[in-house]
């Protein structure tokens, strides 16, 4: 039973029982594509029934991985299977749990109001945004929002977090922006904004039927 009921893995060279950060990236990217996909059909077509499965899916996927293991989470082993053939990234389980605690909390309240209450109101909106953010940037950047929080809760500091930024480090040559980047970059949102301002007409109007195969016969 203890096997079973575990948070983290016991892996040699590391002192606290640590998680692999791939499978946690791509666990959060299935999630969130999951997530995007049933707030898109919600938008366009009003049916929130593919939304009612997805948050459904998500409180028990993350209820699993809180008061059970990560190890028998569904979305952390198809995370597993996804990333099987990468190396692995060794993080700190603690901070991970501190997170997904949160996540608990933030899918238990949407999935109150969503699925139980069968409502809908600004505060669900507000709390299914956050953990479309939360998930986007572990998936996108490896960057755990809600593991911010364990410095609240544990008065130790948080020991091997993703791409080591637990550690104070001198950033290496390759990680360094210039002011010629920032530039470029400040450059491309002009150019965005005025594109926006002088093409918004042109690109309004909706293409046509090149080859006429929606045309009525």
């Amino acid at each position: 039973m203890k096997k079973v009921i575990e948070f983290g893995e016991n892996v040699e060279g590391y002192s606290i029982p640590v998680l692999n950060e791939r499978e946690i990236r791509a666990a959060a990217g299935l999630l969130f594509l999951m997530l995007f996909i049933s707030v898109l059909v919600v938008i366009l077509t009003n049916d929130f029934l593919l939304l009612k499965y997805g948050v459904t899916i998500f409180l028990v996927d993350i209820l699993i991985r809180v008061f059970v293991s990560p190890r028998y989470a569904p979305t952390l082993i198809l995370g597993r299977l996804i990333v099987r053939n990468q190396v692995p990234e060794y993080v700190g389980a603690k901070q991970k749990k501190v997170a997904w605690i949160i996540g608990v909390v933030l899918a238990s309240v949407f999935f109150t109001f969503t699925v139980i209450i069968n409502s809908y109101s600004p505060i669900s909106g507000i709390i299914c945004l956050i953990c479309l953010i939360f998930l986007f940037f572990e998936a996108a950047f490896g960057i755990c929002l809600g593991c911010k929080f364990y410095s609240m809760v544990y008065k130790d500091e948080a020991q091997h977090c993703p791409g080591e930024v637990c550690d104070v480090n001198d950033k290496q040559e390759i990680q360094k922006t210039s002011m010629a980047q920032i530039f470029v970059v400040f450059g491309f949102i002009v150019f965005v904004v005025v594109i926006t301002l002088l093409f918004n007409d042109f690109f309004s109007v909706p293409p046509y039927d090149i080859f006429g195969l929606d045309t009525p016969k």
